[in-house]
């Protein structure tokens, strides 16, 4: 079994922990979080946007618990650390781990420093260390699906692309704290809409055009955009939306919209259980499945990779980088 910390127990650290947990291939041996003490009551809190699973508080009973990184690095023996922090200590924890010898799984955004990404790649590979950015929506299967229609081109070719997310502005747990600290999240674009704008490089490759509006917010300068990206070698458009300007109590929606050559599909988190497909002649429903399960597939794929001492080619750290680059092409 791989021995595995999770740094930061906010929504997404404790999302980490439930699905390893449910992962009978690794050990979570420890939890760092700066509130140690308010563990099991963040547990019950129920803060995020959306239901990523729960923990029985039973199952960290034996886990244990740090303030930093640092004590557990000195009292622990691991393979791995998950780093699921606010964006502006991506950077540093991240290193602290690599250098220390472990393998990293950092959430997204990489960082929205583009030199400090390349030094994490950089350290990464010259310590021979697995190391992959959480970009979830290259492994939830509504995403999944969209991407094999379009590579195999079973509806026949993609001639438009739409794809949203919205939420209220996060007012749980250090989204408090740092709507004073404004930007230092890189607010919507970075850290919410991100999930649509790397999804579609992954789909597509990069845009050589964006024309991009944007708007302000409670997080950042850019906590709504509304984007079109076009490609000088096909026809195809692609639309991409979202924010997190509304009200906190706002429901989390997301989704896309495809319109291939022979069917359009519209799939959307408000009835996540279905994906319509459409033709001029009748509507199907398709199973979505279970798009929660991107969060255990994407990890579980971490450590397949980590047992195979391979690098994560489904969602390269290089690739991340890249995905940062683009974002800031939505702000010239």
């Amino acid at each position: 079994m791989k021995k595995v910390a999770v740094v930061g127990f906010g929504f997404m650290g404790m999302t980490h922990a439930g699905n390893i947990l449910k992962n009978d291939k690794l050990e979570l041996v420890a939890i760092v979080d700066t509130d140690v003490e308010g563990i099991a009551k963040k547990i019950s809190s129920g803060e995020g946007n959306f239901s990523a699973g729960s923990i029985d508080p039973g199952q960290l009973r034996n886990v244990n618990k740090y303030k930093t990184l640092t004590d557990c690095i000195a009292n622990e023996e691991m393979d791995a650390v998950h780093i699921c922090v606010h964006t502006d200590l991506h950077f540093s924890l991240a290193r602290e781990a690599m250098t220390a010898g472990l393998n990293v799984f950092l959430e997204k955004p990489i960082s929205l420093e583009l030199e400090h990404g390349e030094e994490l790649i950089g350290l990464a590979n010259n310590k021979g260390l697995v190391f992959m950015v959480g970009h979830v929506l290259r492994f939830m299967s509504p995403y999944e699906k969209l991407k094999r229609w379009t590579d195999r081109k079973e509806y026949g070719a993609l001639n438009f692309l739409s794809m949203s997310r919205f939420s209220g502005v996060p007012a749980w747990g250090q989204w408090k704290e740092k709507q004073a600290d404004f930007g230092s999240s890189g607010g919507a674009l970075f850290d919410l809409l991100i999930h649509d704008i790397d999804f579609v490089h992954y789909l597509l490759g990069p845009p050589d055009k964006i024309e991009s509006t944007y708007l302000p917010g409670a997080l950042s300068a850019y906590d709504y955009v509304s984007a079109f990206w076009s490609y000088s070698d096909r026809s195809l458009k692609v639309k991409l939306e979202g924010g997190n300007t509304f009200h906190s109590n706002f429901p989390f929606q997301a989704g896309y919209m495809a319109n291939f050559e022979r069917a359009s599909v519209l799939y959307t988190t408000l009835k996540p259980e279905v994906i319509h497909v459409s033709d001029h002649n009748e509507n199907m429903e398709i199973d979505a499945e279970d798009g929660s399960d991107g969060f255990y597939n994407e990890i579980d794929y971490f450590y397949r990779c980590l047992e195979l001492k391979i690098k994560p080619e489904k969602c390269m750290p290089e690739s991340s980088l890249d995905t940062i680059r683009i974002c800031y092409e939505h702000l010239r």
